[in-house]
């Protein structure tokens, strides 16, 4: 096992009516800016809820986070923190906009241009601190420091982290995902499916208690995931999707073992350019590299296959093709497409893609740091 640090300070507060809990977690000074994307809390009830909780405290309110938050709406947001010398976000919704919060947060008093925090890595001493109510399980960012934004004006997607931006608390009541349309329940867990595996499909380095942790996100997923498409309305199921997205990326599964993440930067160009939704690139991306990467994989590929696919044959190399095959086929049984001409688009895309990762520095991607723009072609190409 690999050293590590850990400190995970998000509390979650967690259940039907949690919601109630989070008055007293509130500055006694709070001057919160409480922000959400395009409105469906209206129609569901939460932002009812948050109001109720925002009673006697000086809130301003902003809208408008889109699903992949931009530069542009979130600088707005910027501007108006500064102006009411807002000191605290509230941040409502699913992963988009608590990555809006957290930029918002860390961009609010920086000094320099705020998108070099993205684009140059560009270090801030400061940032408003964040609390989440939770509406869409998928990405984790509720209890991490991780933030990803798109610049439309250059059509590049950028990420990055930062303690100093992870929630102080998180609000998960599955009563609030109940509501949710399909294709955002479909695409939550494949998002947090693919979290697990970009920390878990590496190589063995002796940490069996994170291996058995992903493997258990991994298979509550696959069990959970479809009944969350056919019985919406079963509480107890949103109940185990939630706490299964926000465990795939709160920092434990990681720890002390090598992670990957080629799947997500090479994903990331996808809907840079062509808009694609977030899981939808992962599930495109992650079969096909599971393939080009089968070598390199392979104790793990033959783990993952037997231990949480129950994937036994007697050929390591049919355990791995199965494998790869049921990760597909999981993706496409929760409506996710798997191929990029599912999208309409074709191998002149690739080149566009390509020439964006090496634009963005992403020539050197995986746990081996291998995925030149040579295999990222290759992985693109197969994945037509």
């Amino acid at each position: 096992m690999l050293n590590f640090n850990f400190k995970n300070q998000t509390e979650i507060l967690f259940g039907k009516g949690q919601i109630k809990e989070a008055k007293s977690r509130l500055p006694q000074d709070a001057k919160v800016l409480f922000l959400y994307g395009g409105g469906s809390i209206k129609r569901n009830g939460v932002y009812d809820d948050v109001i109720a909780l925002l009673d006697g405290v000086n809130f301003h309110e902003f809208a408008g986070v889109e699903p992949n938050p931009t530069l542009e709406t979130l600088m707005q947001a910027v501007e108006l923190v500064r102006a009411k010398n807002i000191n605290f976000i509230l941040a409502v919704g699913g992963g988009s906009v608590i990555d809006g919060a957290k930029f918002i947060a860390a961009a609010a008093h920086f000094k320099g241009e705020p998108w070099d925090i993205l684009a140059k890595g560009a270090a801030f001493a400061h940032a408003l601190p964040i609390g989440a109510v939770l509406t869409l399980p998928a990405t984790g960012s509720e209890s991490n420091g991780n933030s990803v934004v798109t610049n439309k004006a250059t059509a590049q997607k950028r990420a990055f982290a930062s303690d100093l931006v992870q929630p102080t608390f998180a609000v998960l009541d599955p009563v609030y995902t109940l509501s949710l349309p399909v294709k955002q329940v479909s695409n939550g867990v494949v998002d947090a499916f693919v979290h697990v595996i970009e920390q878990y499909l590496t190589y063995p380095v002796n940490a069996p208690l994170q291996d058995r942790f992903a493997e258990g996100i991994l298979q509550t997923l696959i069990s959970e995931g479809p009944k969350a498409l056919a019985t919406p309305d079963d509480y107890d199921v949103r109940a185990n999707v939630m706490w299964s997205a926000t465990m795939a990326l709160n920092g434990l599964i990681g720890k002390g073992v090598p992670q990957d993440w080629a799947t997500h930067m090479i994903g990331h160009e996808l809907t840079a350019l062509f808009g694609l939704d977030h899981a939808q690139t992962l599930a495109v991306v992650l079969p096909t590299l599971m393939y080009v990467q089968r070598e390199k994989k392979r104790q793990k590929l033959l783990q993952f296959g037997r231990r949480v696919f129950n994937i036994n044959n007697s050929s390591e190399d049919e355990v791995i093709d199965l494998t790869i095959k049921a990760t597909q086929d999981f993706f496409e049984n929760m409506g996710v497409k798997t191929r990029l001409s599912d999208y309409n688009l074709a191998e002149a895309d690739i080149d566009k893609l390509v020439a964006n990762l090496e634009r963005n520095g992403m020539t050197a991607l995986g746990e081996h740091g291998d995925i030149d723009l040579a295999k990222a072609r290759q992985i693109l190409t197969l994945a037509l």
